[in-house]
């Protein structure tokens, strides 16, 4: 058995020489230019496999990140004095957006919306009406009230910060489709980590 299996590693050896001999001597063959030519040519496939997987992963990752932004949610930091004290200027908060796509939007809600006056803005504010809703269209502060019905397909949205808030009060009542998500916790600060309060301005959902 040990004389056989010498016999057959001598062979494979003898084999692979010959394999070699073969292999250098067919090298020996091609020009110095064609050499270098297809020696170019399969590092330019390698490169050019190594890019397109590339840019396929990116491509896939990227839908992947867009749906799960736009179907899910994120995080967001609040900036500016008009969702105070219930959301403050730099606090960063939780906005999720299957709300919006299942018309899950109920009034107390705060949102991220479109701003109707720049589109490349977005605002933070409350849900106070929703379409047929009638809707204190003043501050309570002044003497003389008046009421307007939200139409179809429109939200009405305030500042918690009635006094230092460019709301509805001033642009009227926003399309739903400006919508963009709806905030429901915060992430920080730690000290007001959890969901987020009530309205401060409870009185203003159903005035009449």
């Amino acid at each position: 058995m040990l004389y056989l299996c010498i016999e057959i590693l001598t062979a494979i050896k003898r084999n692979n020489v010959q394999m070699h001999a073969t292999t250098f001597r067919n090298l020996g063959n091609i020009m110095p230019g064609q050499w270098w030519q297809s020696l170019h040519r399969t590092m330019l496939r390698g490169v050019l496999g190594k890019t397109f997987r590339l840019v396929g992963y990116t491509i896939q990752y990227g839908c992947i990140a867009h749906c799960a932004f736009e179907y899910v949610g994120g995080v967001v930091m609040c900036s500016g004095p008009s969702m105070e004290p219930t959301i403050q200027n730099s606090d960063v908060v939780f906005a999720e957006n299957l709300s919006r796509h299942f018309y899950g939007i109920q009034r107390g809600d705060i949102v991220i919306a479109k701003s109707p006056s720049d589109p490349k803005s977005n605002i933070c504010k409350r849900v106070i009406g929703l379409e047929g809703d009638k809707i204190l269209t003043n501050s309570p502060s002044d003497f003389f009230k008046s009421h307007s019905y939200v139409p179809t397909g429109h939200v009405w949205l305030e500042g918690d910060n009635l006094q230092n808030s460019t709301d509805s009060r001033y642009y009227g009542p926003i399309p739903y489709g400006l919508i963009r998500g709806r905030i429901f916790f915060k992430i920080w600060p730690l000290s007001d980590f959890g969901f987020l309060r009530d309205s401060p301005n409870g009185h203003r959902f159903s005035d009449d």
